[in-house]
Order: C-alpha cells, then sequence, then structure tokens
C-alpha cells in the first residue's frame, strides 16, 4: 500500500457496535505493510488506540488542556503498533460542555503542534455515536474527512443507526466509502446488510465474524493483527484495510425510509 494517495476516513456507527476495534485493526493493519498512519480517536471514553499501546492509556488533548498545559506534539502523539500514531482526543467533564466543540477545539491543537495529520497515508477518525448530533459531524464539516465507512450489524437497530448515520452524510454531502458488517450473529446477517448496502447505493466491504479471538485480543490489550496475526479474523481485517486503502469510488448515500428497511429485514425472514 505504500505510496497510495492518502486518505482521511471516519469510522461511524451505533454504540458498542465495535468502531475502536475496526478502526485499531484497520490502522495496525495498513502500518504493517509500510503505510503512514495516524488514528484519531473522537470518543470520550479514550479507547480507541488502547489495543494499540498493549492497554495503555494514554493523555487526551482535552485533559491536558483542562490543566492548562502547553501541549506539544509528544504529549498528545504516541507511536503505537507498526509505528501507527495514536491520538485520543477525549471528552468533556461529565455534565458540562459539547463534545462536538471538544473535538474542533483538540482538532486545532493538534494541527499546531504536529504534521501528521497531512503528511500520513491515512488517517482515521474513530467517531461515536450518531452524525445527526452536530457535534459528530465535526470531522465531515471540517473537511477532515473524505469519505466514511459505517459500522453495522444485521439487526434492526445498528441498521436503523447506520440509516440515520447516511441522513446525515446526504445532508453535508459527504461520500460514504461503504459499509461494514461486524456480525452479532443474527439470522441472514451479512444478505441483509448487504441489501441495505445495495439500497443505500453502496456497497458492503467487508463481513467480520464473531470470533472469540477479538475479545481475547482486546483483553491482553493487543489488536487482532498483533495478539493472532495468523488467524482468519486477521485476515479479513487485512483485507478490509486493503479495501478501503484501494478505494476510490465512494458516493453520497441515498437512506432508506424506514419502511424500506423493515422490507429489506422481512425479506430475510
Amino acid at each position: 500500500m505504500q505510496g497510495s494517495n492518502k486518505k482521511h476516513i471516519g469510522i461511524y456507527g451505533k454504540g458498542g457496535i465495535g468502531k475502536s476495534s475496526t478502526a485499531s485493526n484497520v490502522a495496525a493493519a495498513c502500518a504493517e505493510t509500510g503505510d503512514d498512519v495516524m488514528l484519531i480517536g473522537c470518543d470520550p471514553k479514550s479507547d480507541t488506540s488502547i489495543t494499540l499501546l498493549r492497554g495503555q492509556r494514554i493523555p487526551t488533548i482535552l485533559d491536558l488542556l483542562r490543566l492548562g498545559k502547553d501541549i506539544k506534539e509528544e504529549d498528545v502523539v504516541f507511536d503505537g503498533y507498526a509505528g501507527v500514531k495514536c491520538v485520543e482526543v477525549g471528552g468533556p467533564e461529565p455534565g458540562i460542555g459539547c463534545a462536538g466543540r471538544g473535538i474542533i477545539v483538540a482538532i486545532q491543537v493538534l494541527r499546531k503542534v504536529t504534521d501528521a495529520m497531512h503528511t500520513s497515508d491515512l488517517v482515521i477518525y474513530d467517531v461515536p455515536g450518531d452524525i445527526v448530533c452536530g457535534g459528530f459531524a465535526v470531522p465531515i464539516r471540517k473537511g477532515l474527512v473524505d469519505e466514511a465507512y459505517i459500522l453495522t450489524s444485521g439487526e434492526y437497530m445498528p441498521l436503523y443507526a447506520a440509516n440515520n448515520i447516511c441522513k446525515g452524510l446526504n445532508k453535508l454531502g459527504a461520500s460514504l466509502g461503504g459499509v461494514i458488517c461486524n456480525s452479532r450473529e443474527a439470522s441472514n446477517e451479512e444478505a441483509i446488510t448487504r441489501r441495505f448496502a445495495e439500497g443505500l447505493g453502496s456497497k458492503l466491504i467487508a463481513f467480520i465474524p464473531k470470533v472469540k479471538i477479538v475479545q481475547d485480543c482486546e483483553r491482553a490489550g493487543l489488536s487482532v493483527i498483533e495478539g493472532c496475526p495468523r488467524s482468519k479474523i486477521a485476515e479479513i481485517y487485512r483485507e478490509l484495510a486493503s479495501d478501503i486503502m484501494g478505494n476510490w469510488e465512494s458516493k453520497i448515500p441515498e437512506p432508506l425510509d424506514d419502511k424500506e428497511l423493515r422490507e429489506i429485514l422481512l425479506q430475510y425472514e
């Protein structure tokens, strides 16, 4: 992949669907082939990079700002597995402030202290929640993300959230690179998510089966790429990483209405 055109992507999806795990494994897979990769965790939980840093939590930009620290690159950019540059934005104090505004402030700081956002072959933003919240649309609104990838499963609520995200992308005029199914072992899950992606005018770019290895590696503080490099699931993440880096056919999605979404699910009962 080394030498390919630079890409800036956002990974979106319903909370708990596996965005951070997917983002970190894609980052690791790209980095091990020689790409310069930066992973920016925008989730207030600040755990996007933890499996690239062997379980270590790193200082967040917003926490350091609250301490009044004069931030330097080495304070917030940490080298993880295979040289992935790891950054955690952090979140507002509980009950105070706006996470979206926090992302804006943190990115402004990051731009000042490092060139890696501009020089990396791949920059991944792990974005929490639903893009219908204006704050979490920040990476797209600010022109930081060239294309979005949506993570879902074949169940109704994750698909509903994914469709909502597509409504936001459509309103913003933002491109969807593809849909990723992170399996929850629902019936006919791959067929359902493939049909959903096609309904958006997009494609199913990967089907990630539910396997124990992923949880075991996370518990050990490792990505699958590092912890079980010869496993089938590691190869799936590598194929996904390759497809993302080689994908130049992104399109603005056409979201479904709820009736169409229900019909897809009923079709595969």
